[in-house]
């Protein structure tokens, strides 16, 4: 059977927890920040990253994501606007906007408590952001990647 990928994780804040969950082929780090503006450093310790990587914002509301290798960087904001999940993303100026045709296209779910499509915001103590991070993004293999988040409804 063939070891689970291993990960070391730095945050910014000492509150900030991530918790990783590997898998076959794909991991998912699930991030929980009481401030709710921070930064998780994530470093491979194996040789390449899996097919699927996931990040799951624990917060209220996402005014601003980012997320950043050696060679690029996404960013975006996630909302919902008359219970429609609303996705801006971009690499650059804000107004260089990508779309789900860019094979940079972050896929971004918000989800309520019951991991079912969240219809409004802020979202409850259990609700997430959903990030499934594109295979082009690791097309360089990079050591490491950051992830940058502002929920604007912090404490």
């Amino acid at each position: 059977m063939d070891p689970l990928p291993q990960f070391k994780v730095t945050t910014r804040r000492p509150n900030d927890v991530v918790a990783v969950f590997p898998g076959k082929n794909r991991v998912k780090f699930d991030i929980r920040s009481p401030f709710g503006i921070s930064q998780a450093t994530i470093e491979r310790l194996e040789k390449s990253w899996p097919e699927k990587v996931v990040v799951a914002l624990r917060l209220k509301g996402l005014e601003s994501f980012a997320v950043s290798n050696d060679k690029i960087k996404i960013e975006g904001a996630a909302g919902i606007q008359a219970g429609q999940p609303m996705i801006r993303q971009w690499q650059g100026k804000e107004e260089d906007t990508l779309d789900d045709k860019s094979p940079f296209w972050i896929q971004v779910f918000i989800r309520d408590a019951k991991g079912r499509p969240a219809t409004s915001i802020p979202l409850d103590d259990k609700g997430y952001f959903l990030l499934e991070l594109p295979g082009a993004f690791f097309a360089s293999n990079p050591r490491a990647i950051t992830v940058h988040w502002i929920d604007f409804w912090r404490n």
